[in-house]
């Protein structure tokens, strides 16, 4: 029972990071506009939730990955992880 809860964790740190790594690439690389500046506007403009949704698409390559590798476990927790980045976008988009 422990190696299946260290497997899913590992899938769900792995996911958050792939999150973390989507809205860096998202604010230095896809906006026409520098670091700072992409991050006031995201502030001012209260667009927090399609920052975030954005960002969760690389979780999308993490988890084919582990399916093709065969670590349903690992994919289980990067499910559980983007279930979590859905509901705060959910959050943040209402609030």
């Amino acid at each position: 029972m422990g190696f299946i809860k260290k497997e899913i964790s590992i899938g769900f740190i792995i996911s958050i990071v792939a999150t973390f790594c989507g809205i860096f690439l998202y604010l230095q690389y896809f906006s026409k506009y520098g670091f700072e500046e992409t991050i006031l506007m995201i502030k001012e403009g209260n667009l927090y939730a399609q920052v975030l949704s954005l960002s969760a698409l690389p979780n999308l390559f993490v988890f084919f990955v582990f399916i093709k590798k065969k670590q349903d476990y690992r994919a289980r927790g990067v499910l559980m992880a983007s279930i979590l980045t859905a509901l705060v976008t959910f959050v943040l988009k209402f609030m």
